[in-house]
């Protein structure tokens, strides 16, 4: 999926704002879950883009730790750019390794997007806003206001890791899957 979002996703308007056929969804969905193969090339970029997002809300406590959502959502309250990145840089050291890896392969596919957001629309703030409800999610359900406020907060964290995901994650995550 991260693969066909890295090849298309830079080229396609609207990728991660517009959802794919919910049919195709659904069937793609209960395939992969059977373990069933599938070839995802053959299907609509925005399905992908759909699926990929649902398995990230299936990861169990989120991919950037529940636990740690206080800590995730009051890092951008600190200091100035370079210790917000020390910050998250020490906040990444305590995720687990599986998590670190996806983290970089996903921020590698939305940089390469964002790079090209003159083309597709989707800028680090619109991909932010797209992506970062399946990113992290607080550890117990609240009030809509609450919620409502979380989610802004968790956007603008997002918007921040992509805008610096290079000095966050390294240069190499720009050719983690070679050139387009």
């Amino acid at each position: 999926m991260l693969s066909l979002l890295y090849q298309e996703g830079p080229s396609t308007k609207g990728i991660f704002r517009r959802s794919g056929s919910a049919k195709t969804f659904k069937e793609l969905k209960e395939k992969l879950d059977a373990g069933t193969e599938v070839d995802l090339a053959r299907e609509s970029i925005f399905v992908t883009a759909s699926l990929f997002k649902d398995f990230l809300r299936n990861i169990p406590g989120s991919i950037l730790s529940s636990q740690l959502c206080d800590k995730w959502i009051s890092v951008l309250d600190q200091g100035n750019n370079e210790e917000k990145i020390k910050n998250i840089q020490r906040l990444v050291e305590h995720l687990p390794r599986a998590n670190v890896v996806l983290l970089r392969y996903i921020f590698g596919v939305l940089h390469g997007i964002e790079m090209r957001s003159e083309e597709n629309q989707m800028n680090a703030f619109n991909l932010a806003v797209c992506i970062a409800p399946s990113l992290l999610w607080p550890p117990v359900s609240s009030t809509p206001d609450i919620e409502s406020e979380f989610i802004k907060k968790i956007s603008s964290l997002v918007q921040f890791l992509i805008e610096n995901c290079c000095r966050i994650f390294g240069d190499e995550i720009t050719s983690l899957f070679g050139e387009i």
